[in-house]
């Protein structure tokens, strides 16, 4: 329990939203020129994609993230580009003297004249900066070292967290700036303090991933300027994160062919569709109460396919521990990766190994049927370009209709039960 003073804000000690007279008059839709919200390019392509296509002028962005994940370098790569290519960008630091800020510069190799630094915590003076600079773009890191002294609070509180992200707000709408917000995460994985921050912000990005992997996820949560659920992938090396435009052949790089217990499964991130190999192991067990272990998938996701493949299969999975796991350190939480898990499963049980140029598209219901998932022809297509002759998916009605990429065999079953007769090689 924290103890928090609540100040009544007024027009000297508050945010400075008074009842005065209005600063800005209304204007007419027809009248308000479109110029101003063109986008601002950004080299790095897969950060402008989850964006949106870009830096939106005026923008209030959000990144969250668990500690050491590579948030601030992520942004500090950010800044000497946008500052290379657009103008003054200022980067304020609360957890970091400029020192160690310019020690991580020179390791990646950055450099900027256009890159201004300083190490801050009162919002008060990071406002004098902006002022003072005129940047296009800020980043502060983080938003709960940030304090104003109109309140009394510790920074990092409730009150301290939304007024100063409210002020921030008021600076890049009034001023045109584009301000980027980095944010803690609790041990749920959500950003720490009030849900109302990521309410006032534009734009919400999480950057994800296993520490002990290289790889890293920017996924997008929230986008008033374009679509959410968005990904972009990067790889953590020493000069910093390096984008990785071909992300499934990434995550297929080390894939065994012929080996009982794996499949391939096209699922969706966003708009772009990623080929990712699901692993799974069923062992006889010692012990009374087998395991489930789920790793990358959904654990309750985990328990439905494997009650589905004793009841409606008569696969003998009650006596083994099974172990399910994602490779590349990918989360997938889409229903659309039901059957590559299910074949995985029943491939690793009767040590049958499955058809290595096959991929794999379905949800699975409890009676065993296969239901068909959104965006099929652009899951065929990135099957196809990865080199896949077929693709098992649910039977549709519609078929005639799909554009069937050359050279990629549909193969299409009704029941768990026939996609397990396909998928599998003969004992």
């Amino acid at each position: 329990m924290v103890e928090e003073v609540i100040v009544a804000e007024t027009a000297a000690t508050g945010s400075g939203r008074g009842r005065g007279l209005p600063t800005r008059a209304p204007q007419k839709l027809s009248q308000i020129s479109a110029d101003s919200t063109a986008r601002l390019a950004l080299p790095l392509s897969e950060f402008a994609r989850v964006l949106g296509g870009g830096v939106v002028p005026s923008s209030l962005v959000l990144l969250g993230g668990d500690p050491g994940i590579g948030k601030s370098t992520l942004l500090l790569q950010v800044a000497v580009l946008m500052a290379e290519q657009h103008g003054t960008v200022l980067y304020i630091s609360g957890e970091e003297s400029v020192h160690q800020i310019k020690m991580r510069a020179e390791r990646m190799g950055l450099t900027s004249d256009n890159l201004l630094l300083v190490t801050e915590t009162s919002l008060d003076t990071m406002l004098a900066h902006i002022d003072q600079t005129n940047p296009v773009m800020v980043i502060v890191d983080s938003i709960q070292t940030t304090y104003t002294e109109s309140l009394n609070s510790a920074a990092g509180s409730v009150s301290q967290v939304r007024e100063c992200a409210s002020r921030l707000q008021e600076v890049a709408k009034g001023q045109g700036v584009t301000v980027f917000l980095v944010g803690h995460v609790t041990k749920e994985g959500s950003i720490a303090g009030p849900r109302v921050l990521e309410h006032i912000v534009d734009t919400v990005l999480y950057l994800q991933g296993d520490p002990f992997h290289r790889y890293r996820l920017l996924r997008s949560v929230k986008n008033r300027f374009g679509a959410t659920s968005e990904v972009g992938v990067f790889e953590m090396v020493d000069k910093g994160l390096e984008e990785v435009t071909n992300p499934s052949e990434m995550f297929l790089m080390e894939r065994q062919v012929n080996v009982p217990g794996s499949a391939i499964a096209v699922t969706m991130e966003g708009t772009r569709p990623l080929l990712v190999e699901i692993q799974a192991l069923a062992t006889t067990t010692t012990f009374a109460n087998p395991r489930r272990t789920a790793n990358g998938v959904d654990y309750n996701r985990l328990l439905l396919l494997t009650a589905v493949l004793t009841k409606r299969v008569r696969q003998k999975l009650f006596d083994k521990d099974i172990f399910v796991n994602v490779i590349g350190g990918l989360q997938i939480d889409e229903p659309a990766a039901d059957l590559a898990t299910a074949v995985a499963l029943a491939s690793s049980a009767s040590d049958r190994p499955v058809h290595a140029d096959m991929a794999f598209v379905g949800e699975i219901g409890l009676s065993g049927e296969l239901r068909a998932v959104s965006q099929i022809e652009a899951r065929l297509r990135e099957a196809a370009k990865l080199g896949f002759k077929r693709c098992l998916i649910p039977l549709s009605r519609s078929k005639k209709k799909l554009d069937i990429p050359t050279g990629l065999e549909i193969i299409e079953c009704r029941s768990l039960a026939d996609a397990l007769e396909a998928a599998l090689l003969k004992g």
